[in-house]
């Protein structure tokens, strides 16, 4: 499923563009629009003056319209100009302006994309050189000044899982965390991820050997989280792409196992050294997926104890704070496939906004189901989850795999995060949409379907970022960073099927027929900061 693309695939664009709205093609799907089949020009609509034979489709948002012509290019016009002023210089892969008729300089935004979706002579591209796009997709490592720590606002944060561990990295596990079954045998059957991580940069000494090959025999390697070089090296992509930082996951079941214990600790300190040695920050998000009911509370409440006392995490410069508090979230309370009670949740909300003792007071982010307004879908329906969702200093409902395409991303930004944001505003709680890059989770699932939730080129992500931001949103939780057991990872993945294992199905980047660097996701996540920072005040 993940191999050569088709033909057809290869014929997509790789990205349709950044802040692409309602889409209508250019044959014949935008009524009264005068197109016409072969190789005539289309005679109107904002596809006029393009040979439609060449002509993907467009788009049209905030009075620009986005033309996307064959595989190579994307063109950008402002609705309106007229068409017969532009010449395409198909030599050149570039727009130029014709001189117009009336002497009078015509604005215009244009770009040209030659991206290789199996396009520019079998090659991946480089990157547009110049252009509309240039800005969102350019590679910019120069340094970056250290991120506010003082307000989550205008940032993007990543869920950073920070859970592998591999059997050599000297952790007190000792063995293959979440790349394979815990316990079992390595190999093809018992792999858990449906990504893989690029590790051409990383050193010898942070690379974990698999018994897994690549298509050239060479044995497929992974990292492990334990590692302090690794993460620093995570963060230091974070830095070098301008993204402000992470929640760090702490999931709290087995925690009391010493080893587990000891492991997340770890990962948890170099998480804090590498967001002080980058000027990033994080935050703790609790999660309480597979906890026992009974022991839930008191096993948060311990940990933010520990984590406060001895990690002494609160105290470093980097820690994030909001409203003069430092952040905390609490993943999972009121899912339908979670069973600790409103009252128990009620109890754990008290604790951490209202203890006797400041240092455990935080803001708190509630990571509550997407339905969380209305009781339904993947809510419980208990009336008392009503009162505990609005209890939240900062509500942030959990989206992953609620919609599948663009359709179901304009609906669901329609049907239910227009209110959401309405009854937030109303009742004084600050609201962060979840906005994730697609999904697959076959090798941990195997009766799941691969790859269900496509990527394609970034599209499926910017469209989310968009509505998010057109509702006037100005805090985004990306998920995840490295998330390679669901297919959700943003940061460097394989991006071709020869960076990956050939003994089980991976998702590539080229997995939808649109090849792109391994970085795509961190340059598209940086786009997408760029956008919140530079939002009109509130």
């Amino acid at each position: 499923m993940t191999g050569r693309p088709t033909p057809q695939a290869r014929a997509t664009p790789v990205i349709t563009a950044l802040g692409e709205g309602p889409a209508w093609g250019c044959h014949g799907q935008a009524p009264r629009e005068g197109l016409k089949r072969g190789r005539r020009h289309v005679r109107g609509g904002p596809c006029a003056g393009i040979r439609n034979d060449k002509v993907v489709d467009y788009e049209f948002r905030d009075s620009i319209v986005r033309i996307h012509i064959g595989p190579q290019h994307i063109a950008l016009r402002r609705a309106g100009e007229q068409p017969d002023r532009f010449e395409f210089r198909q030599d050149h892969h570039r727009w130029r302006r014709a001189p117009a008729s009336n002497g009078t300089a015509i604005r215009v935004l244009i770009a040209v994309v030659c991206l290789a979706a199996g396009a520019c002579a079998g090659r991946v591209a480089p990157l547009p050189a110049k252009g509309a796009l240039y800005g969102a997709v350019q590679h910019d490592t120069a340094q970056k000044a250290p991120v506010d720590a003082t307000t989550l606002d205008r940032k993007l944060l990543f869920g950073y899982q920070g859970w592998f561990g591999c059997p050599d990295d000297g952790s007190p596990l000792g063995a293959w965390e979440h790349w394979f079954s815990r316990g079992a045998v390595a190999g093809p059957a018992t792999l858990r991820v449906d990504m893989w991580p690029d590790i051409t940069e990383l050193d010898p000494d942070e690379r974990c050997l698999t018994p897994l090959s690549l298509p050239d025999g060479r044995h497929a390697q992974v990292y492990s989280a334990y590692n302090p070089k690794t993460v620093d090296r995570h963060f230091r992509w974070m830095r070098e792409y301008g993204l402000a930082g992470v929640f760090l996951q702490r999931f709290t079941s087995r925690l009391d196992h010493p080893a587990v214990l000891g492991f997340r600790d770890s990962v948890a300190r170099n998480v804090r050294s590498a967001a002080e040695s980058n000027g990033r920050v994080f935050a703790l998000m609790y999660d309480i997926s597979g906890h026992p009911r009974e022991t839930v509370v008191d096993g948060v409440k311990r940990d933010w104890v520990h984590m406060v006392d001895t990690l002494r995490i609160t105290e470093s410069p980097r820690y994030l704070r909001h409203h003069g508090r430092p952040l905390v979230a609490i993943w999972g309370f009121g899912f339908r496939d979670r069973s600790p009670t409103p009252a128990q949740a009620a109890e754990l909300i008290d604790f951490f906004r209202n203890n006797p003792d400041p240092r455990y007071r935080v803001t708190l982010l509630g990571g509550v189901p997407a339905r969380w307004r209305t009781l339904t879908r993947d809510s419980q329906t208990d009336p008392e989850w009503s009162r505990v969702y609005r209890s939240f200093d900062i509500i942030s409902p959990w989206t992953v795999g609620r919609f599948r395409d663009s359709q179901g991303i304009d609906r669901f930004y329609a049907d239910e995060v227009a209110k959401d944001v309405a009854e937030t505003h109303r009742l004084g709680i600050e609201y962060m949409p979840v906005v994730f890059p697609g999904f697959s989770w076959h090798n941990m699932n195997r009766t799941a379907p691969f790859n269900p939730i496509r990527r394609r080129g970034g599209r499926f992500l910017w469209r989310q970022v968009e509505r998010a931001l057109s509702a006037g949103n100005t805090m985004l939780y990306g998920a995840m960073f490295d998330e390679v057991d669901e297919g959700t990872a943003m940061f460097k993945v394989a991006p071709a099927r020869r960076d990956a294992p050939v003994e089980a199905p991976i998702v590539t980047l080229d997995a939808d027929g649109e090849r792109v660097p391994s970085d795509w996701y961190l340059r598209l996540s940086r786009a997408a900061q760029r956008r919140l920072i530079s939002m009109p005040p509130k």
